[in-house]
């Protein structure tokens, strides 16, 4: 049986923040500082304080309403889920409901990476045990996210997974809390031509 990689969208295979943050600009005259983070950069143009949470993601639920089209793939995503895929089973977990999972599978159909989809809401631990008892525990596995969050929740749960923590976003990536320092992740690479031969490695395949 192949290895299986269970790999997160949003900043590993997409471009996301910058196009939310450009949108939110053009469309809603709200600036987000990158080097804040979400729950933070979010202002109102003027204002110094940040948006109600609630505010906060009524934004991003309206930009996956209409804007997922100005996503572009994070450099090397393409061409590495394809070479992958010579080598495992490839299947993305993406934090959206369940309503966007076709969405989300066309939008990835178009710049050439077809793979099955999986939806979730919150910490990915849970939906990642469900992914592994669904498709076979006992093989090789590998984990792909960029948010710390989700690779300690998958390091408190299945702790025989291996777990790359990737930022594909350069404005974002130097502002991100590491999970390798945190000690839940085996490693911490932020572009795809690194990142391919250590999963390459990871998995038992030549390059």
């Amino acid at each position: 049986m192949k290895p299986l990689i269970i790999t997160d969208c949003d900043e590993v295979l997409l471009r996301m923040v910058v196009h939310f943050r450009d949108w939110l600009g053009e469309e809603h005259d709200v600036e987000l500082d990158l080097t804040r983070g979400f729950a933070e950069g979010m202002r109102r143009r003027g204002s110094d304080g940040a948006l109600q949470i609630k505010e906060m993601w009524t934004l991003l639920d309206g930009f996956f309403d209409s804007e997922m089209d100005r996503q572009d793939p994070i450099p090397g995503s393409v061409e590495a889920m394809a070479r992958l895929s010579d080598h495992a089973d490839v299947v993305v977990l993406t934090n959206l409901p369940d309503r966007r999972k076709e969405d989300r599978t066309r939008q990835l159909r178009r710049i050439g990476i077809d793979l099955p989809v999986y939806c979730n809401q919150g910490a990915k631990g849970p939906a990642l045990q469900k992914i592994l008892e669904e498709r076979g525990e006992s093989r090789p596995a590998v984990f792909i996210d960029d948010l710390a969050v989700h690779i300690g929740s998958v390091a408190e749960l299945a702790p025989h997974v291996s777990r790359l923590h990737f930022v594909g976003e350069p404005g974002v990536a130097p502002h991100t809390t590491c999970a390798l320092e945190a000690g839940h992740a085996h490693a911490r690479i932020d572009e795809w031509s690194e990142a391919l031969p250590w999963l390459l490695q990871r998995i038992g395949a030549s390059e």
